[in-house]
């Protein structure tokens, strides 16, 4: 038995290839970050590092010790002296109930989606997924319930909360979104990150629970994301790729931040020397893996080659980020965790500013850090057209 092929059946077939393959590529499902919005808590919310010396040693009755390692921390934090606390954390006596922390994150997180809606002219009808994001706040009902009913949103609405995560949540719930996207078609996302301060204040004297007193301040994010390719004029970026790793397996990543009680039986956040440790073990692996999704042609070329020609005992090729990559946001964890990163991955003063600025600022605002980051370096009219964001331990690339 014979195949014969003629010319125009060999044409009609290859036409066809083509054809499915442009239409397959281009009905990919794009998702696009409309806009965001990020909180910030009136001035008489604002708090200098004496005043909370000061009312540390009047009202928490740490011992002298204490207080000394806590003006310490605050002074090498890079903290300014005009971050934000919460209302209940300023009252005499200050007033750490469950009531003062509810309050505290309704009025950050009403205020940022309040903003979110007047900015983007979405109506509440057409959002049809919820993702909350805390790290260690949780309440019932669930914070994505009480904004289901404040803003009226649809019953058959998807929602999520995502806790106990710590400082990346944020960007593990873009992730979350990206994959919804790409099943949901014609839909729209709003994400909402915080955390509450008032839940959190560690009330004992061991030393390696009092640095999440020093830097953690008030704030909170608003985020609309969207797969309707109408809105891909409108929007402000478009999500290429979120990766993520896990180092959990290593005893010294899994321990380094941990939330237990103190032999007093007070409960807090302990934080050790192994985070750098786990930071610079997270963004290696990371980087590993991004390279090949955002590097140029030319970088991935000269690294392949160097790999082939290279001696064991001589130095290695570092590809240049740079070219593909113009932004870089880690996580505002403090001064110190800002200087090793800079240090040993070779990010100049310019690219580290609004790291450090959003650090003086605003302070350590948990998953919602990064977000203060991108807006700086928008307000600073740094974010061109066509240009690379990379924000957090979680790379995720944005396409201006």
């Amino acid at each position: 038995m014979e195949l014969i092929i003629t010319y125009p059946k060999l044409f009609f077939i290859t036409l066809t290839l083509v054809l499915l393959f442009f239409f397959r590529k281009n009905n990919k499902r794009r998702v696009f970050l409309v806009d965001f919005a990020c909180y910030k808590p009136p001035k008489n919310q604002q708090i200098d590092r004496q005043t909370f010396v000061d009312k540390s040693t009047k009202i928490l009755c740490y011992n002298k010790d204490s207080l000394e390692f806590m003006d310490k921390m605050l002074e090498r934090s890079g903290l300014g002296d005009k971050t934000y606390l919460s209302k209940g954390l300023l009252k005499e006596p200050i007033d750490m109930s469950a009531e003062a922390a509810k309050e505290e994150v309704e009025i950050a997180i009403f205020g940022v989606i309040d903003e979110l809606l007047l900015k983007t002219g979405v109506q509440c009808k057409d959002i049809g997924m919820l993702i909350t994001v805390f790290g260690g706040y949780n309440i019932m009902p669930s914070v994505s319930s009480v904004i289901v009913k404040r803003y009226n949103l649809r019953h058959d609405i998807r929602r999520y909360n995502v806790t106990g995560m710590g400082c990346t949540a944020g960007l593990v719930a873009l992730g979350l979104v990206q994959n919804l996207l790409k099943v949901h078609y014609n839909s729209c996302a709003l994400v909402v990150t915080s955390e509450s301060t008032t839940a959190n204040v560690y009330k004992g004297n061991d030393r390696s629970k009092l640095l999440t007193n020093c830097i953690f301040r008030v704030g909170a994010v608003a985020l609309l994301l969207t797969n309707k390719p109408s809105d891909l004029n409108t929007s402000k970026y478009e999500l290429i790729h979120t990766v993520r790793s896990h180092t959990s397996d290593d005893d010294r990543s899994y321990n380094c931040i941990f939330m237990e009680e103190d032999v007093e039986g007070h409960r807090g956040v302990t934080i050790n020397k192994d985070l750098l440790y786990a930071a610079m073990k997270t963004i290696r692996l990371n980087i590993s893996i991004v390279a090949p999704l955002v590097l140029p042609l030319s970088e991935k070329f000269r690294y392949l080659v160097n790999l082939i020609s290279t001696k064991s005992k001589a130095e290695s090729y570092s590809p240049n980020f740079s070219k593909s990559i113009r932004h870089f946001f880690p996580h505002v964890g403090g001064k110190p965790v800002l200087d090793d990163l800079q240090k040993k991955l070779g990010f100049s003063d310019e690219q580290m500013e609004a790291s450090r600025m959003t650090l003086y600022r605003i302070g350590n605002t948990s998953s919602s850090s990064i977000w203060y980051e991108v807006a700086y370096a928008e307000a600073k009219g740094r974010v061109k057209k066509r240009r690379c964001i990379v924000a957090n331990s979680i790379w995720v690339r944005f396409q201006v």
